[in-house]
């Protein structure tokens, strides 16, 4: 494991984003993590009701990003693919 992936910040953050998109059938994996950097798998789910209640690959970024600057401040970089 990388020294950003074993960080609790990065957990909480990376688990409650989890949540939310599994709540949508979406799921989310880390692929690379180091001090200051991360990049995750976003697989959308999806809801034939409410469409627009998945997020996007854009939201999920901005998710992370937000939560990051509160738990995890040193990583500066996300990308989600």
């Amino acid at each position: 494991m990388t020294p950003g992936a074993s960080d609790s910040g990065v957990g909480f953050v990376l688990e409650q984003v989890r949540k939310m998109v599994a709540a949508e059938g979406g799921s989310l994996e880390l692929i690379f993590a180091d001090e200051t950097s991360l990049e995750v798998h976003y697989a959308p789910g999806v809801n034939e009701a409410c469409p627009e209640c998945v997020p996007t690959h854009e939201q999920v970024a901005r998710f992370l990003n937000a939560s990051l600057k509160v738990h995890a401040p040193h990583i500066v970089a996300v990308r989600v693919v």
